[in-house]
């Protein structure tokens, strides 16, 4: 099934992003995953091994805006907007946001 999102939205001043899908499912994503896992190559590693972003937990969203019918991109307050977030991708984070945060904290770890 193909999901896309009925409404988003920013809440708590833009410490999560709010996404309510066609499939009913409905997720709180905070920005601080968004903006860890942001699909951009600077963050994905353009190519090479993923960068581990550090020192996130206060970042907030700006502003989000749409791309095309299949995306957004979200300003993030530390000035970061290269990443195109798509919904299926938005609905992974969502689904398994505990295990992102759970690999991204266990990588603060290591590093």
């Amino acid at each position: 099934m193909e999901v896309w999102p009925v409404s988003i939205e920013k809440l708590k001043n833009g410490e999560y992003l709010f996404i309510l899908f066609n499939d009913e499912s409905s997720f709180k994503i905070s920005a601080e995953l968004l903006r860890v896992e942001c699909p951009s190559a600077d963050v994905q590693g353009h190519g090479g091994p993923k960068i581990i972003v550090k020192n996130k937990k206060n970042v907030l969203i700006n502003k989000i805006e749409e791309v095309g019918n299949y995306a957004i991109r979200i300003i993030f307050s530390d000035n970061h907007s290269s990443g195109i977030f798509s919904w299926n991708l938005l609905y992974d984070y969502g689904k398994h946001q505990k295990k992102y945060i759970e690999s991204y904290y266990n990588s603060l770890q290591l590093n």
